[in-house]
């Protein structure tokens, strides 16, 4: 007996110390050998990670209305284990096939979906129609869930939403190829969106923190946190305004002659500001995935090259001019020319008869080139000038995908047909426009931009992009007179070309183009590509445009097609920036009468009577009727105005319209105004005057002594656009008098 207890004892003992043994081995397991794996087996029990979702930076135009910016989401999601449990599936699928507008068949396979452990999955995104939707999409589905819960009494329906962010074009396909869009994972496709990513897409956050099993976080536990990094803002130098009158105006053309394309950018010529830019067709980027033709997508402005045809003479307008070769009152023979054996025509073959070169000008004579470009110029000085002007080369626009054009001349005939825009010549639109440009702004080839300002939201740095001026292509008074001359081809209301372009009160200067696409290494004469490209107004350009329509369903040229939609779109936009028109007189063809220097006569205007009118209706009428003009004052009504009512106004004369009356006046910019008129305004004012110089205002000081406003002005010999006046040794002539 005692032995068996002491057996007994032994083999307890035996197996305690063994138990104990094992136990201290798994404890010396799990502590030391894979203490590692059980630490991070640990840490995921009780560590998250919250992501802090950075904002992707707004895009404005350049009046800070929003084109582009970010804004709340909603993924629809579902729990098939809890809707099965509450019995609610075939109810669930049908309302969501409701909202949605998802297939019954895809969200019976997502509400039926099982893990591998054969298990309902517990948490689903509803894709792609519940994913990234709107707040209206959001509440419907939050109704839907109340609705379930109700019915069934239950507490959990299985399915709600989760908050998110998308990016949105609240203006739609406004201006869509210039911003380009994003897609549903957030990454940058096209336009400005792609080539300005890394300053839009700021850096996301994190927030770790520790929490105990249900979930709640620890008061005590570790945290690490980093802050988002929002992305930088786009201002860009895009007027929405000006914008939609370029898409309004094309979609009338496109809607009427159905082409295969349309293009327009309209720019400052001044700085190369592009203040619209669009294509047809075009796509909305809240919902590319509507459009279903990748066409669509295609930014024609800076990735189609073409053969420009006539309005690609102005680059050899200006060359000769610049090189002393161009004489308005020489004449030619027009109609045909051979070259090296190949005969080259005017359109009209039998051509004119005997004309002036600057009659040539007008009728976009193609023989007339010839002679300037190919027999006066020659070949190595129009290259040179081509060249000069940036046509073998990008333009460096801040836009993806920018391709150069093609000068590629071989034989003496290539040479001749490069003169007036064909053969081995093909350019791009925002080349042709940024050539022109330089003839508006006084011969600077400048570099075109989209982007005016860079916000970083983080640190309030503002990088400005300021215009650069690539080269000097011609001299500035080659400039104007290639203006003057090309103004010829819009105002000589007869046989101007670009008479359809066209702008009473505004003086334009443009060109006309009309160039038959080559199909397979020959030209086709059913397929062409029509153009008009100008600026307004000549003495003081605002806006320079370029048209161009690809294939119309009519065999009407750039003068017919795509002078009008310049027009229209010149017309509202000059309006719109508060240029102010001038009035010529005309004569029986439609032509604005001349002097015998060649200028327009200006009608006389006198004044109109203003004064009682509410002040907002005055300058609408004013406006409306292209005067030019400056309010002063705070009150509702126009209590004086100067000049008076009746009185004859000089070219661009200003009306001030003063309204009543305070003990600290606004007082008005008077640069450039005669002392008599400023004298006039400032009396009307009641304010203290003082006069030191002789000529023009050039500049003005404000201060209040004894509580009266006093302004001091200083004279200058300057002219009201700020230009030095010499003193002449003779009487001016014609030619003389303020403004040159």
């Amino acid at each position: 007996m005692v032995k068996r207890i002491k057996l007994r004892t032994l083999f307890i003992g035996g197996c305690i110390t063994l138990f104990f043994l094992v136990l201290v081995g798994r404890v010396f397991w799990i502590q030391v050998w894979a203490a590692d794996s059980w630490k991070d087996y640990a840490l995921k029990q009780w560590s998250h990670t919250s992501v802090l979702k950075a904002q992707r930076g707004q895009i404005t135009d350049r009046n800070g209305i929003v084109l582009a910016s970010d804004v709340p989401a909603y993924t629809v999601v579902v729990e098939p284990q809890v809707i099965h449990e509450q019995g609610i599936r075939d109810e669930v699928v049908e309302g969501l096939h409701e909202i949605l507008g998802k297939p019954v068949n895809e969200l019976e396979q997502l509400i039926d979906a099982k893990g591998e452990d054969g298990k309902l999955l517990k948490n689903r995104e509803v894709r792609s129609e519940g994913w990234k939707v709107g707040q209206e999409v959001a509440d419907k589905i939050t109704e839907f869930s109340e609705k379930l819960a109700k019915e069934h009494k239950i507490q959990e329906t299985g399915i709600g939403w989760v908050r998110d962010q998308k990016r949105y074009y609240p203006k739609e396909d406004l201006a869509a190829h210039v911003l380009g869009y994003t897609d549903r994972d957030g990454k940058p496709v096209a336009g400005l969106e792609y080539f300005y990513n890394n300053q839009l897409k700021g850096k996301d956050g994190f927030l770790d923190y520790q929490s105990d099993g249900k979930g709640y976080k620890l008061p005590d536990g570790k945290e690490a946190y980093e802050p988002a990094v929002n992305g930088s803002s786009l201002k860009l130098t895009i007027d929405s305004t000006i914008q939609y009158y370029i898409q309004d105006a094309m979609k009338e053309t496109f809607n009427e002659y159905h082409p295969k394309s349309m293009t327009v950018i309209a720019a400052d010529p001044n700085t190369m500001e592009i203040l619209g830019l669009a294509n047809l067709p075009t796509f909305n980027p809240n919902n590319y995935g509507a459009t279903k033709d990748q066409k669509d997508f295609y930014n024609h402005a800076i990735k189609s090259i073409y053969e420009p045809g006539s309005t690609f003479k102005i680059v050899t307008l200006a060359s000769a001019i610049e090189e002393n070769i161009f004489d308005p009152n020489a004449t030619y023979m027009s109609g045909s020319i051979r070259i090296k054996g190949t005969q080259l025509h005017d359109s009209k073959r039998a051509g004119w008869g005997t004309i002036t070169y600057l009659e040539g000008v007008k009728r976009s004579s193609n023989v007339a080139f010839i002679n300037l470009g190919y027999e006066m110029l020659g070949k190595e000085r129009l290259v040179k000038y081509i060249e000069d002007f940036g046509f073998d080369q990008k333009t460096g626009i801040d836009l993806p995908g920018e391709v150069a054009g093609r000068i590629t001349p071989k034989w003496e005939v290539e040479y001749a047909t490069m003169t007036f825009g064909h053969g081995k010549v093909q350019v791009t639109p925002i080349q042709q426009l940024a050539a022109v440009s330089a003839v508006a702004n006084g011969g600077k080839l400048m570099k075109p931009y989209v982007v005016k300002e860079i916000d970083n939201p983080n640190n309030g740095e503002k990088t400005v992009t300021k215009p650069e001026v690539v080269r000097q292509v011609i001299s500035e008074e080659t400039a104007k007179k290639t203006g003057l001359y090309l103004e010829q081809v819009v105002a000589d209301q007869k046989i101007g070309t670009g008479r359809k372009a066209y702008i009473d009160g505004y003086r334009v200067a443009g060109k006309t183009g009309t160039a038959v696409k080559p199909v397979n290494g020959k030209y086709d004469y059913t397929k062409n590509i029509v153009s008009f490209i100008g600026y307004a107004p000549v003495n003081d350009p605002k806006i320079a445009v370029i048209v161009i329509i690809d294939e119309a369903n009519t065999n009407d040229g750039g003068g017919a097609l795509a002078a009008p939609v310049f027009k229209k779109i010149v017309s509202q936009s000059l309006e719109y920036m508060g240029v102010p028109k001038e009035f010529s007189s005309k004569d029986e063809s439609g032509a604005a009468k001349e002097t015998a220097s060649g200028k327009k006569a200006a009608a006389v205007r006198t004044a109109p009577n203003m004064v009682g009118k509410p002040l907002q209706t005055a300058r609408n009428e004013l406006l409306n009727q292209g005067y030019d003009f400056d309010s002063v004052g705070t009150g509702s009504s126009v209590v004086s105005q100067y000049p008076p009512a009746g009185t004859a106004l000089a070219t661009g004369q200003k009306i001030y319209l003063i309204g009543e009356a305070t003990d600290k006046p606004v007082i008005p910019d008077l640069s450039g105004q005669s002392l008599r008129d400023a004298l006039e305004v400032l009396s009307l004012l009641k304010v203290g005057i003082h006069v030191s110089g002789e000529g023009y205002v050039s500049k003005q000081t404000q201060t209040v002594v004894n509580g009266r406003t006093e302004v001091s002005l200083e004279l200058a010999p300057v002219n009201k656009y700020g230009e030095q006046i010499p003193v002449p040794s003779e009487p001016p002539g014609e030619d003389g008098g303020e403004g040159g």
